[in-house]
């Protein structure tokens, strides 16, 4: 039977564009850590595992919304997708290599691939399909 695995690997806060430098400046100072701004996605800034196996990130975002949003990595995003979507989950849209989705309350998570790999290795449950 086919199978495949994810888990809870990332949290980010996501400020509007005018605000993410001061909330980057915030986060690197209340954490003590490093900020190191994404290579291939300038709007993100990230703080490495202040928690191990969690990544910790700030977002930049287009709209006037400040919020914390969680990404689930996973091995198959489609079968992630469609589980999750079967518990009652929402597809956002899908803006790059992920999907945004919202849960049965309206609160943003994304759909990732694997992020950590020894995390994933480590702590991913496995989900039959």
């Amino acid at each position: 039977m086919p199978s495949h695995r994810s888990r809870l690997c990332s949290a980010l806060i996501d400020v509007p564009h005018a605000d993410y430098d001061r909330e980057v400046t915030f986060w690197q100072q209340a954490l003590d850590r490093p900020a190191e701004v994404g290579v291939d996605d300038s709007e993100y800034t990230g703080f490495g595992e202040p928690t191990p196996g969690v990544q910790f990130m700030v977002q930049s975002v287009g709209d006037d919304t400040a919020r914390v949003h969680l990404d689930i990595e996973t091995d198959d995003v489609e079968a992630e997708v469609a589980r999750l979507t079967a518990l009652g989950a929402t597809v956002v849209g899908r803006p790059k290599r992920w999907v945004v989705m919202r849960d049965p309350v309206g609160t943003v998570f994304c759909v990732v691939r694997v992020q950590l790999s020894d995390a994933f290795e480590a702590s991913a449950t496995t989900w039959t399909t």
